[in-house]
């Protein structure tokens, strides 16, 4: 993959070559946007995923643009692994350029503990957080040709040190952080495979806001992450040409800790 920049825009007249596509899943809220938002800075055009259409959002389409960016909307249910695996071949006939970055943003996050724990919670975990991102793997590398591609993983940093709580999710994530490693050996050279593991970023409805801006406390950093600080460090990952099979925690050091209980159930 070539990295966005002057030299390659001096080489060509054609606005299409000069930006290189990523997909996105997930990218149109939370964090997944911050991701868009920063590639459409760092010159990307994007197709960005959702699971329905209805989650496409204007706003932010037309702030990308605004950078840039030429932006695909692609609605797709990932738990089905077939419609995983084509669309970023429907990505490469929407844009009439196969995608050269794929970011697996898009997470499934239900409670549950082991003694609680299904055949169902696990399979739908499994489906969209470690499946999906593999087939989706497979349907870019089938579209790239000759050209070479990165994809960057989102896992969160309990894949070190887990914590009793919300087991499915988390047996998920640590499937997903064991196959970069695979991926990266098993791909290589024409692709890069690296993930960026996610501290707390951004509150669920369960948080009260007290309790929230309370958990810096409890980081060896005193700070929380933010949206951008992932967002940049997937972009760094897109462009490091040497760099495969690595795990970025960008977590405000909670990976350097074990914890009790997830941070819902912790008193900062």
């Amino acid at each position: 993959m070539t990295a966005p920049g002057a030299s390659r825009m001096a080489r060509t007249n054609n606005p299409q070559a000069m930006r290189p596509l990523a997909i996105v899943t997930g990218g149109w809220r939370r964090v997944g946007a911050a991701i868009a938002r920063a590639l459409a800075a760092d010159g990307w055009d994007l197709a960005l995923h959702a699971h329905h259409a209805a989650t496409f959002d204007d706003a932010l389409a037309g702030e990308l643009e605004a950078a840039g960016a030429t932006v695909h909307r692609v609605a797709c249910d990932l738990a089905d692994p077939a419609r995983a695996e084509a669309l970023p071949a429907q990505v490469a006939q929407l844009a009439d350029r196969p995608a050269v970055l794929l970011v697996n943003n898009a997470s499934l996050f239900r409670e549950d503990t082991f003694a609680t724990l299904t055949v169902a919670a696990l399979e739908a975990h499994m489906a969209i957080n470690f499946t999906a991102p593999l087939m989706l793997a497979k349907g870019l590398v089938a579209q790239l040709g000759d050209r070479h591609g990165a994809i960057v993983q989102v896992l969160d940093q309990r894949v070190a040190n887990p914590v009793p709580d919300q087991v499915s999710y988390t047996l998920s994530k640590q499937a997903l952080h064991a196959s970069v490693r695979t991926l990266a050996r098993a791909l290589a050279p024409q692709v890069r495979v690296n993930a960026v593991a996610p501290g707390p970023v951004l509150p669920t409805p369960d948080y009260a806001d007290a309790h929230w801006q309370g958990l810096a406390a409890v980081l060896p950093l005193r700070r929380l992450p933010t949206p951008e600080d992932i967002a940049g460090s997937v972009v760094h990952l897109a462009r490091a040409q040497s760099v495969t099979g690595q795990t970025l925690f960008v977590d405000g050091g909670a990976s350097l800790e074990a914890y009790p209980r997830d941070f819902l159930y912790m008193t900062p």
